[in-house]
């Protein structure tokens, strides 16, 4: 007969995340005892993180903080193996936590952000490790972007790819308002983060480009128009038309933009008074 009851393993679930299987095992060997078993699943837990390791973490939420006044945001990926981890209080209160860390310290990057204290004594890694260990699944941190600066208006929009999910795509940009009021700036800001979530630009310009990618898509240009028996006289006009196309692609200010594609970005940007300094998009698992 078993120890324990339905609202024991409901209980156990609830502070630790654990799946209902490993909670019942739990619940047996601690005698039933929910404290005893918590300490169990902890410590089953941090056992099996090193063997989680070579496991994929293709799930996961996209999460954002931007500052009341808007001149600072975090966007900051937390990926797991499962969605149903992923749509789990407690993983999303985790990845609400590390964005929050990285709005209040400012780490120079992913290794900075790992080895910072989020607790007294406790390290970023060792609370993804300990969220590992608890969820019983492999918890990875390796993306984040965080844009400040005078003057700079910070905006954020985040996609649900699934209505049951939270946010998988997530998009940070960076103005510069110049003589654009703040409701403009808002409404600039959003409309253009809703466009690079549906068109994941690569870069804001041309000039951002790098320039063996530019001279890779040339060539292609040009083989490709002769194995078309393009004209030779005619070749260096279309290999540029080809180019630009390419720009027109891959970088945001030469995008049609979405909901107006008689209109580039630049030329949206340019009518409401602004300048966009940067932007940022993340994808969960991409």
């Amino acid at each position: 007969m078993a120890n324990y009851t339905a609202a024991d393993v409901k209980k156990l679930r609830e502070l630790t995340g654990a799946g209902m299987m490993d909670c019942k095992k739990a619940l047996v060997e601690a005698d039933g005892d929910v404290d005893k078993a918590v300490e169990v699943l902890r410590v089953k837990g941090q056992k099996g993180v090193a063997k989680r390791e070579s496991r994929s973490a293709e799930n996961g939420a996209v999460v954002s903080l931007v500052s009341d006044d808007n001149t600072s945001g975090v966007l900051l990926e937390l990926k797991c193996e499962t969605d149903f981890v992923a749509k789990g209080d407690k993983f999303q209160a985790a990845a609400n936590a590390l964005a929050a860390h990285v709005a209040a310290t400012s780490p120079a990057d992913i290794e900075a952000l790992r080895a910072s204290e989020i607790e007294p004594g406790k390290t970023v890694q060792a609370f993804v490790d300990e969220a590992n260990a608890n969820l019983g699944e492999k918890i990875v941190l390796d993306r984040f972007a965080q844009f400040q600066g005078d003057g700079s208006f910070v905006g954020t929009y985040m996609h649900r790819t699934m209505p049951d999910l939270p946010p998988q795509v997530g998009v940070l940009v960076e103005l510069d308002k110049g003589s654009a009021d703040a409701a403009t700036a808002a409404a600039v800001a959003k409309d253009v983060a809703q466009h690079i979530a549906a068109f994941a630009p690569k870069y804001l310009t041309r000039e951002d480009v790098p320039a063996d990618v530019v001279e890779n898509e040339r060539r292609v240009a040009e083989a490709t128009s002769r194995e078309e028996g393009k004209p030779e006289a005619a070749l260096p006009k279309i290999v540029e038309g080809r180019v630009n196309g390419f720009f027109k692609e891959v970088t945001l200010l030469d995008q049609p933009f979405a909901k107006d594609n008689k209109k580039s970005v630049k030329k949206v940007l340019d009518e409401a008074g602004v300048t966009l300094k940067r932007f940022s998009r993340i994808r969960v698992g991409a």
